[in-house]
């Protein structure tokens, strides 16, 4: 006995077969939805806390109170060095041999340098070599070095400071407690020479002192009584020394 083959019962069994394979890519597509859509949340998740960050931030920054700008620190000016301290010159102080001077230059150290005047009136400086000082005063001796350092550096300032004054000398001798040169810084009288030098002698002939004083090529003699001056009588003998004067106390 044959039976009839019913193609339909070739399309239920191919249907049962079916069944498990739709039913495991339902499964896969689930899975797949699923860890699509726990990513999607945790990135939504993590946007909105970092969105939520942001806010936070702003809000205290706004809350904050606004900083003071900063104030730049004024600029330190350029200051000259310090200067080398000297002596106070008279008022008609001119440089001599002997003197000792130091000329500064600011902001150019090499050329500043301390210099003693030669017997022949000049100065050696760095740099610039010889110049003439004797016979100048401290304005027209800076002058003459600024000069001739301009032609090695640019707008040169110089000092020019008097730190001892060995040209300005008198010269006492005869009896006296202590005869010899003395400096003349400032303004000095016959009377206070005399008292430097420790005064006359017990046996000096005090009304006979005698000051000779070189003007133009020639010596002049002046005199001065001892005993009158000390009295206060005739004090137009007690004169102002100048460079070169010389007491003689016989």
């Amino acid at each position: 006995m044959r039976f009839m083959h019913n193609p339909n019962d070739v399309d239920s069994r191919a249907m049962v077969r079916a069944v498990p394979r739709m039913t495991c890519l339902r499964g896969r597509v689930t899975a797949c939805a699923l860890a699509i859509g726990l990513a999607v949340g945790g990135s939504f998740w993590s946007a909105s806390l970092a969105w939520s960050g942001r806010d936070d931030a702003g809000a205290q920054a706004a809350q904050a109170p606004p900083r003071a700008p900063a104030q730049a620190k004024p600029a330190t000016p350029s200051r000259p060095p310090p200067q080398p301290a000297g002596v106070t010159p008279p008022n008609d102080y001119v440089i001599g041999p002997e003197d000792v001077l130091a000329i500064v230059f600011w902001r150019e150290k090499d050329l500043s340098a301390d210099v003693v005047v030669r017997p022949d009136g000049m100065i050696t400086l760095p740099l610039v070599n010889d110049i003439k000082a004797a016979g100048l005063t401290t304005e027209q001796l800076r002058q003459a070095v600024m000069e001739a350092a301009g032609r090695y550096v640019e707008d040169p300032n110089a000092t020019v400071i008097v730190k001892q004054i060995n040209s300005r000398r008198i010269f006492i001798t005869g009896q006296v407690g202590r005869a010899g040169p003395y400096p003349l810084g400032s303004s000095m009288t016959v009377l206070q020479a005399l008292a430097l030098a420790g005064g006359p002698g017990d046996y000096a002939k005090k009304d006979r002192i005698l000051i000779l004083r070189p003007e133009g090529g020639k010596t002049r003699t002046l005199k001065f009584n001892y005993k009158e001056v000390i009295k206060g009588e005739k004090l137009e003998q007690n004169i102002e020394l100048k460079p070169g004067d010389t007491i003689i106390v016989p």
